[in-house]
């Protein structure tokens, strides 16, 4: 009864210093995600899902401070040509985005988007579905509150990315953006997405890919010291459709990223895909929920976290193979490589699988720089840290590799190296 009382108690409250956006086309949605929102309350330290990150920080009515950077965030995905979005503290900034328009893409702002548009049909159906058989009332929050976001169907095959970049200019600030992406049958697009978007940010995507389509995802999420952030990508796959995203997250107080995927049609591909730096206060979710239900699927789950200075990272992943799903080609690995003893690693690989022609398997691993190997470079002359800078790449590979994009791959390399370097000066 404590227990459903606190949740209820943070739950009123959180809602009452809230508005919810009236009119147009997603207020049913918002209304359905609301009532949704209010029956599970926020999520609790003793929920099963939250007990390796404590979601205080996220549930509070007060807005924990950020400070912003001096210089800001350098830039990245600077030298590729891409279709620029801003938003500065969840606001769309016009001046400093690029002309939405692009071949191949409509892009509409959820925040002006008309009564009729093809986003009714996904937007929050695809959050409503993911909230079973695991509870999500973060993303729930989110679908009910969301001032702003943008709305992509891809049409075609875009020439360039499109790139969502997210600024951070107020310590206080909290940001609630909901995207949708709707890409076609045959039609294929990269996104990108980077920035530290505010001191606390709760950011949804939901998409939806037809037969045959095919999405990219890379995002980085930036090096600030003090941004809470919690993101869920609900995704959903048709048939021979492919689906993969790759995250970097440097830093931050607390990061809890969620990939929810739906597998629906024969032979679709789906990897995800992530690697942490994390440095002292620092502790670093990623929560992985992926459920086959058609023939001859395949996805991956590769996630690497390097940690020191007592940081914490956490890993929760899940493959449902559901009856029916047979040839299943499942595959989970999640390590980490922890630079002192005062860090720690927290892993809950699950399988769960009701078809008896799979392929399924999955592995958790933690551990120190291999000491043979450090000492198989330094004999050949290279420096200490140098050497250790080298391994550490070579340990979070398998994940960087999950990029389709040789030079996307190439710029997080450089983006680790430039953190590695850092710490050693």
């Amino acid at each position: 009864m404590a227990l459903a009382q606190a949740k209820q108690d943070a739950t009123e409250a959180r809602v009452a210093s809230l508005t919810v956006p009236r009119g147009g086309w997603s207020e049913p949605a918002r209304q359905d995600a609301l009532s949704r929102l209010q029956a599970m309350g926020l999520p609790h330290g003793r929920d099963e899902y939250w007990k390796y990150t404590r979601p205080d920080s996220l549930n509070s009515v007060e807005v924990p401070a950020a400070r912003v950077l001096e210089h800001g965030e350098p830039p990245v995905f600077g030298t590729r040509d891409r279709l620029k979005i801003v938003f500065i503290d969840g606001v769309f900034d016009a001046e400093a985005s690029d002309d939405l328009e692009l071949e191949g893409v409509h892009i509409d702002r959820l925040a002006v988007a008309q009564d009729i548009h093809w986003a009714k049909d996904l937007y929050g159906h695809l959050e409503a579905a993911g909230q079973k058989p695991v509870p999500r009332p973060l993303a729930a929050l989110n679908t009910a509150f969301a001032t702003d976001g943008v709305l992509i169907h891809v049409t075609g095959r875009p020439s360039k990315p499109i790139s969502l970049i997210y600024r951070h200019k107020s310590e206080t600030s909290d940001a609630i953006l909901h995207n949708v992406v709707k890409v076609d049958a045959g039609a294929e697009a990269t996104i990108l997405e980077n920035g530290p978007a505010a001191a606390r940010f709760n950011k949804c995507m939901e998409i939806d890919i037809a037969d045959t389509g095919t999405l990219h995802h890379v995002r980085m999420q930036g090096r600030d010291h003090e941004r809470r952030a919690v993101s869920h990508m609900f995704s959903r796959l048709g048939r021979e459709s492919t689906y993969k995203s790759f995250t970097l997250t440097v830093n931050g107080v607390l990061t809890r990223n969620e990939q929810i995927v739906e597998l629906t049609g024969d032979d679709a591909v789906a990897h995800v895909a992530g690697a942490c730096l994390g440095d002292g206060d620092f502790t670093h979710d990623d929560t992985v929920f992926i459920t086959h239900d058609a023939v001859n699927c395949e996805s991956r789950q590769v996630f690497k976290k390097v940690l020191r200075n007592g940081a914490t990272g956490v890993f929760q992943g899940k493959i449902l193979v559901k009856e029916g799903a047979q040839k299943t080609d499942g595959y989970q690995i999640s390590q980490s490589l922890l630079l002192d003893e005062d860090s720690q690693f927290l892993a809950k690989p699950e399988l769960e699988i009701y078809a008896d022609d799979v392929a399924c398997s999955h592995g958790s691993t933690s551990g120190a720089i291999d000491d043979d190997s450090l000492f198989y470079l330094r004999a050949r002359g290279v420096p200490r840290g140098e050497a250790e800078d080298l391994m550490t790449i070579a340990f979070i590979a398998e994940a960087v590799q999950e990029i389709e994009d040789e030079t996307l791959q190439e710029e997080v390399v450089e983006r680790v190296s430039g953190w590695l370097h850092r710490r050693r000066g």
